[in-house]
Protein backbone atom coordinates (compact mmCIF):
# COMPACT_ATOMS: atom_id res chain seq x y z
CA UNK A 1 0.00 0.00 0.00
CA UNK A 2 1.28 3.25 -1.09
CA UNK A 3 1.74 6.10 1.15
CA UNK A 4 -1.05 8.99 -0.51
CA UNK A 5 0.64 11.76 -2.01
CA UNK A 6 -2.26 14.19 -3.20
CA UNK A 7 -1.45 17.69 -2.95
CA UNK A 8 -2.98 20.31 -0.18
CA UNK A 9 -3.68 22.65 -2.57
CA UNK A 10 -5.59 19.76 -4.72
CA UNK A 11 -7.55 18.91 -1.88
CA UNK A 12 -8.62 22.56 -0.99
CA UNK A 13 -9.52 23.23 -4.82
CA UNK A 14 -11.88 20.32 -4.86
CA UNK A 15 -13.09 21.58 -0.84
CA UNK A 16 -14.18 24.63 -3.02
CA UNK A 17 -15.45 23.08 -6.25
CA UNK A 18 -17.96 21.73 -3.81
CA UNK A 19 -21.18 22.40 -4.14
CA UNK A 20 -24.67 21.48 -3.00
CA UNK A 21 -26.19 21.08 -6.78
CA UNK A 22 -29.75 22.31 -7.09
CA UNK A 23 -29.91 21.08 -10.87
CA UNK A 24 -27.53 18.60 -13.24
CA UNK A 25 -26.64 18.07 -16.48
CA UNK A 26 -29.24 15.35 -17.63
CA UNK A 27 -26.90 14.98 -20.76
CA UNK A 28 -24.06 14.01 -18.90
CA UNK A 29 -23.73 10.58 -17.20
CA UNK A 30 -21.45 9.34 -14.18
CA UNK A 31 -19.15 6.14 -16.00
CA UNK A 32 -19.89 2.53 -13.88
CA UNK A 33 -16.14 2.97 -12.77
CA UNK A 34 -16.78 6.76 -11.16
CA UNK A 35 -20.05 5.60 -9.53
CA UNK A 36 -18.37 2.47 -8.29
CA UNK A 37 -15.64 4.55 -6.99
CA UNK A 38 -17.31 6.53 -4.99
CA UNK A 39 -19.64 3.77 -3.60
CA UNK A 40 -15.71 2.14 -2.53
CA UNK A 41 -15.17 5.17 -0.57
CA UNK A 42 -18.02 4.90 1.85
CA UNK A 43 -17.33 1.32 2.04
CA UNK A 44 -13.79 2.24 2.87
CA UNK A 45 -15.18 4.68 5.40
CA UNK A 46 -14.70 4.87 9.40
CA UNK A 47 -17.75 3.70 11.83
CA UNK A 48 -17.67 3.27 15.33
CA UNK A 49 -16.33 0.03 16.31
CA UNK A 50 -15.64 -0.84 12.66
CA UNK A 51 -19.53 -2.10 12.26
CA UNK A 52 -21.20 -0.66 9.23
CA UNK A 53 -24.22 0.54 10.63
CA UNK A 54 -25.30 1.44 7.15
CA UNK A 55 -26.81 0.40 3.86
CA UNK A 56 -26.97 2.31 0.37
CA UNK A 57 -29.64 2.04 -1.92
CA UNK A 58 -28.94 3.53 -5.73
CA UNK A 59 -32.09 4.51 -7.61
CA UNK A 60 -32.26 4.48 -11.08
CA UNK A 61 -35.38 3.53 -12.45
CA UNK A 62 -37.72 6.38 -13.47
CA UNK A 63 -40.84 5.39 -11.67
CA UNK A 64 -38.95 4.93 -8.39
CA UNK A 65 -37.31 8.31 -8.65
CA UNK A 66 -41.35 9.85 -9.37
CA UNK A 67 -42.73 7.85 -6.33
CA UNK A 68 -39.66 9.32 -3.85
CA UNK A 69 -41.05 12.72 -5.20
CA UNK A 70 -44.09 12.89 -3.28
CA UNK A 71 -42.21 12.30 0.08
CA UNK A 72 -39.24 14.48 -0.52
CA UNK A 73 -39.69 17.90 -0.66
CA UNK A 74 -35.87 18.62 -1.11
CA UNK A 75 -35.65 16.14 -4.00
CA UNK A 76 -37.68 16.62 -7.17
CA UNK A 77 -35.29 18.57 -9.23
CA UNK A 78 -32.23 16.74 -8.45
CA UNK A 79 -34.49 13.00 -8.94
CA UNK A 80 -35.44 14.71 -12.30
CA UNK A 81 -31.59 15.71 -13.46
CA UNK A 82 -29.25 13.54 -11.10
CA UNK A 83 -27.17 10.75 -13.25
CA UNK A 84 -27.32 8.80 -9.85
CA UNK A 85 -29.34 8.89 -6.55
CA UNK A 86 -28.92 7.40 -4.06
CA UNK A 87 -30.87 6.63 -0.57
CA UNK A 88 -28.59 5.96 2.59
CA UNK A 89 -29.89 3.82 5.43
CA UNK A 90 -29.34 3.64 8.45
CA UNK A 91 -29.74 0.61 11.10
CA UNK A 92 -32.22 0.28 13.90
CA UNK A 93 -31.61 -1.13 17.26
CA UNK A 94 -32.29 -4.67 16.04
CA UNK A 95 -29.18 -4.74 14.12
CA UNK A 96 -27.27 -2.53 16.42
CA UNK A 97 -27.91 -3.69 19.77
CA UNK A 98 -24.60 -4.90 21.05
CA UNK A 99 -26.13 -8.75 21.36
CA UNK A 100 -27.78 -8.49 17.84
CA UNK A 101 -27.03 -11.47 15.37
CA UNK A 102 -25.24 -8.81 12.87
CA UNK A 103 -22.88 -7.50 16.01
CA UNK A 104 -21.84 -10.85 16.13
CA UNK A 105 -21.42 -11.50 12.35
CA UNK A 106 -19.41 -8.91 12.15
CA UNK A 107 -17.25 -9.71 15.00
CA UNK A 108 -16.71 -13.48 14.09
CA UNK A 109 -17.35 -13.33 10.33
CA UNK A 110 -15.98 -10.44 8.73
CA UNK A 111 -13.58 -9.07 10.99
CA UNK A 112 -12.64 -12.88 12.19
CA UNK A 113 -12.01 -12.44 15.76
CA UNK A 114 -11.02 -15.41 17.68
CA UNK A 115 -13.58 -16.17 20.69
CA UNK A 116 -12.16 -13.95 23.46
CA UNK A 117 -11.61 -11.33 21.39
CA UNK A 118 -15.50 -11.29 20.71
CA UNK A 119 -16.14 -11.83 24.45
CA UNK A 120 -14.05 -8.86 25.37
CA UNK A 121 -14.97 -6.53 22.49
CA UNK A 122 -19.06 -7.34 23.35
CA UNK A 123 -18.53 -5.69 26.66
CA UNK A 124 -16.61 -2.85 25.63
CA UNK A 125 -19.36 -2.37 23.21
CA UNK A 126 -22.03 -2.98 25.55
CA UNK A 127 -20.34 -0.51 28.08
CA UNK A 128 -20.16 1.76 25.62
CA UNK A 129 -24.38 1.60 25.00
CA UNK A 130 -25.16 1.59 27.84
CA UNK A 131 -23.15 3.60 30.49
CA UNK A 132 -20.64 5.92 27.85
CA UNK A 133 -23.41 7.17 25.78
CA UNK A 134 -26.48 6.10 27.51
CA UNK A 135 -28.04 4.64 24.31
CA UNK A 136 -30.85 3.18 26.20
CA UNK A 137 -33.50 3.97 23.52
CA UNK A 138 -34.36 2.78 19.91
CA UNK A 139 -34.42 6.35 18.74
CA UNK A 140 -30.84 6.91 20.34
CA UNK A 141 -29.45 4.04 18.79
CA UNK A 142 -30.69 5.08 15.31
CA UNK A 143 -29.14 8.11 15.74
CA UNK A 144 -26.22 6.97 16.67
CA UNK A 145 -25.52 4.72 13.90
CA UNK A 146 -26.54 7.64 11.24
CA UNK A 147 -23.74 9.35 12.69
CA UNK A 148 -21.50 7.02 10.79
CA UNK A 149 -23.88 7.08 7.77
CA UNK A 150 -23.10 10.67 7.24
CA UNK A 151 -19.11 10.11 7.31
CA UNK A 152 -20.03 7.56 4.63
CA UNK A 153 -21.69 10.61 2.89
CA UNK A 154 -19.27 13.18 3.44
CA UNK A 155 -16.53 10.78 2.33
CA UNK A 156 -18.40 10.17 -0.96
CA UNK A 157 -19.09 13.83 -1.49
CA UNK A 158 -15.39 14.60 -1.38
CA UNK A 159 -13.99 11.57 -3.36
CA UNK A 160 -16.62 12.76 -6.16
CA UNK A 161 -15.73 16.74 -5.85
CA UNK A 162 -11.75 15.51 -6.49
CA UNK A 163 -12.95 13.48 -9.31
CA UNK A 164 -15.15 16.56 -10.82
CA UNK A 165 -18.17 15.13 -10.11
CA UNK A 166 -20.85 17.07 -8.41
CA UNK A 167 -23.40 16.03 -5.34
CA UNK A 168 -25.85 17.43 -3.50
CA UNK A 169 -27.02 16.13 0.61
CA UNK A 170 -30.90 15.78 0.65
CA UNK A 171 -33.19 15.64 4.13
CA UNK A 172 -35.88 17.48 2.85
CA UNK A 173 -38.05 14.36 3.14
CA UNK A 174 -40.93 13.40 5.35
CA UNK A 175 -39.41 10.76 7.54
CA UNK A 176 -41.83 8.29 8.69
CA UNK A 177 -43.68 8.96 4.92
CA UNK A 178 -40.06 7.76 3.23
CA UNK A 179 -39.74 4.77 5.24
CA UNK A 180 -43.60 3.64 4.51
CA UNK A 181 -42.60 3.97 0.60
CA UNK A 182 -39.48 2.33 0.95
CA UNK A 183 -41.15 -0.85 2.67
CA UNK A 184 -43.62 -0.49 0.34
CA UNK A 185 -42.29 -0.38 -2.91
CA UNK A 186 -37.97 -0.88 -2.18
CA UNK A 187 -38.19 -4.26 -0.69
CA UNK A 188 -36.85 -2.60 3.40
CA UNK A 189 -36.86 -3.63 6.31
CA UNK A 190 -37.66 -0.68 7.99
CA UNK A 191 -37.92 -2.88 11.44
CA UNK A 192 -34.20 -3.11 10.59
CA UNK A 193 -33.55 -0.09 8.87
CA UNK A 194 -34.44 4.27 8.43
CA UNK A 195 -33.82 6.65 6.20
CA UNK A 196 -30.94 9.19 6.93
CA UNK A 197 -30.75 10.96 4.08
CA UNK A 198 -30.65 10.89 0.25
CA UNK A 199 -27.58 12.21 -2.04
CA UNK A 200 -27.81 13.05 -6.03
CA UNK A 201 -24.60 12.97 -7.66
CA UNK A 202 -23.85 14.03 -11.47
CA UNK A 203 -22.30 17.43 -13.18
CA UNK A 204 -23.79 20.94 -12.33
CA UNK A 205 -26.17 22.24 -15.40
CA UNK A 206 -24.40 25.45 -14.17
CA UNK A 207 -22.03 27.42 -12.26
CA UNK A 208 -23.26 28.47 -8.39
CA UNK A 209 -24.42 31.87 -8.34
CA UNK A 210 -21.97 32.83 -5.73
CA UNK A 211 -18.54 32.11 -4.28
CA UNK A 212 -18.61 29.51 -0.99
CA UNK A 213 -19.23 31.84 2.32
CA UNK A 214 -17.60 29.77 5.58
CA UNK A 215 -16.97 32.05 9.42
CA UNK A 216 -13.20 32.47 9.61
CA UNK A 217 -11.40 29.94 11.10
CA UNK A 218 -10.61 31.62 14.78
CA UNK A 219 -14.24 31.62 15.13
CA UNK A 220 -14.74 27.77 14.63
CA UNK A 221 -11.27 26.61 16.52
CA UNK A 222 -9.88 26.53 19.67
CA UNK A 223 -6.06 26.19 21.01
CA UNK A 224 -5.34 25.36 24.55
Amino acid sequence: MSIPNISKEDILNAFHYRHATKEFDETRKLTDDDINFILKTANLSPSSFGFEPWHFIVVQDKELRELLKPVAWGAPLKLDTASHFILGLSMKAPMTKWDSDYIMHMMKDVKQFPEDVVEMYSKFYREFQERDFNLDSDKKLFDWASKQTYIALANMMTSAALNGIDSCPIEGFHQEKAEALLKEKFGVDTDEYGLSYMVAFGYRKAEPPHAKTRRDMDAIVTWK
